[in-house]
């Protein structure tokens, strides 16, 4: 068997992965470190998970996992989207965020479940995850009588956590990150004698994710590229031996965010390795160390590694709503985030699927991050100026903003700071069309008032 070392050597094109930025790299130097805080003592180690003597799964496994879970899984969509014209590309959207519970993961995780022996099914499974895996095996081990337990690190959202409990499964809170939740996991495995399953690295995990390529192929002919986004890396491995197998001209193409770019650390480091990460919209994808048979799977298959800005992920899901109608997560919106980005301008005229992979956003997220879009795209304006105190003052700056069609959000005034007692400082944050609109309330007001001050956050475009 290949080992992963090997399959890099093979495949990795520098052009096609360039190096992470430097505060991510350094990471490298102690992954050892991290890796063994990690991964804790030998015994608490996953069986299935092997560094040594990674699992590379075959067509042959993803269309087996495709016929044992059919019945239960949704046929996704996956229809040519609106962005076509607008970008230049034929561009088709799966929409597997259909999936009862929102995400592609069901399909794993029914796999998993329906390939225990009955010994296991008694005793029951454990995982962990941060939402998305851990509701996928909760709602199947349900629907096909099996206990499950998922251990989700304190980030989790609220609503994921909630909708395990509502799906019958007993679930635990604790780890500072996906890490440590995997970390707790291993050891009530080993001590309780239930069947620990790896969210993204159990050969039948990605299997059954595999079995997004197959329906891919059948509903869209002529495939450029597919687009997936990356986390810990099954769904990529499962799709790329779906598509591969059936379309080898097909170029597969990862995306993770820049919060999180394990696998592009593990690409510079010819093997998979713990990597710290950040808060991300992306939550999904926020996965230390991508899984070894994901790793050795993926990379003869991969084409392309793309790491994208946190503002273009924001800016994704306020399109998918805007144009598409579509309310999803951060990881479900990288794809589309790395076109709007400008890293795929090769593929203009040309056939690309990207793979809508999660619907799961908290409520709350979601809010902020259409805020966090519309900042990204100028739509969302933040200023101060100063203005007379006297009568008329204020009202005078609401009017000129009325009349240049700019919707006022917020707006505060300070009087205690200004110098002059005759002056108000006046903060607004207001809502225009797009940047255009927006340098034309820029220039007015810098025409009317001696005293503004813009604050520019970090701008996707």
């Amino acid at each position: 068997m290949a080992t992963i070392a090997s399959c890099l050597d093979e495949k990795v094109d520098e052009e096609n992965f360039p190096k992470a930025e430097p505060a991510v790299s350094d990471a490298v130097k102690n992954c050892e470190a991290a890796k063994n805080d990690v991964q804790g003592p030998e015994e608490f180690l996953d069986p299935f998970c092997n560094a040594d003597n990674p699992q590379i799964i075959t067509f042959q496994d993803v269309t087996s996992a495709a016929f044992k879970i059919k019945k239960g899984i949704e046929y996704t969509p996956c229809p040519k989207s609106h962005f076509s014209e607008m970008i230049g590309m034929d561009i088709y959207l799966k929409k597997e965020f259909l999936q009862f519970t929102g995400s592609f993961k069901e399909r794993g995780a029914r796999y998993a479940l329906v390939m225990l022996t009955e010994e296991q099914r008694r005793k029951g499974v454990i995982s962990a995850s941060l939402g998305n895996h851990a509701q996928g095996l909760s709602y199947h081990g349900w629907k096909l009588g099996i206990p499950v337990t998922v251990v989700m690190p304190l980030k989790a959202s609220l609503m994921k956590i909630q909708k395990c409990r509502d799906y019958h499964a007993t679930v635990i809170v604790q780890g500072t990150d996906m890490g440590a939740a995997k970390k707790i996991a291993l050891q009530m495995a080993h001590e309780t004698g239930l069947t620990y399953i790896n969210g993204y690295d159990h050969p039948h995990i990605m299997a059954g994710q595999g079995t997004i390529g197959l329906e891919i192929a059948e509903q869209v002919s002529n495939i450029d590229a597919v687009v997936v986004p990356v986390g810990g890396g099954g769904l990529i491995a499962g799709v790329a031996t779906a598509i591969k197998n059936l379309s080898p001209q097909t170029k597969i193409i990862g995306v993770e965010s820049e919060k999180c770019p394990s696998f592009t650390i593990a690409l510079e480091n010819k093997a998979p390795v713990h990597v710290p990460i950040r808060e991300t919209l992306a939550d999904g994808l926020a996965v230390p160390q991508v899984g070894y048979n994901a790793f050795a799977t993926t990379v003869p298959l991969l084409d392309k590694m793309i790491v994208v800005k946190e503002e273009w992920i924001a800016l994704a899901i306020l399109r998918l709503v805007e144009l598409e109608k579509c309310v999803v997560e951060g990881a479900g919106a990288s794809g589309l985030a790395a076109i709007l980005a400008g890293h795929l301008e090769e593929y203009k005229g040309k056939r690309i699927v990207l793979l809508i992979c999660g619907g799961n956003i908290d409520t709350t997220m979601f809010g902020r991050c259409l805020e966090r879009g519309m900042a990204a795209e100028g739509r969302l304006q933040r200023f101060t100026v100063t203005v007379s105190d006297g009568p008329g003052g204020v009202a005078k700056l609401c009017n000129l903003l009325a009349e240049l069609g700019v919707s006022i959000k917020d707006i505060m005034h300070e009087r205690a700071f200004i110098r002059d007692v005759h002056s108000v400082e006046v903060k607004v944050i207001c809502e225009t069309r797009d940047w255009i609109h927006a340098q034309e309330m820029r220039e007015s007001l810098q025409a009317t008032y001696e005293k503004v001050c813009f604050y520019d956050l970090p701008m996707a475009i």
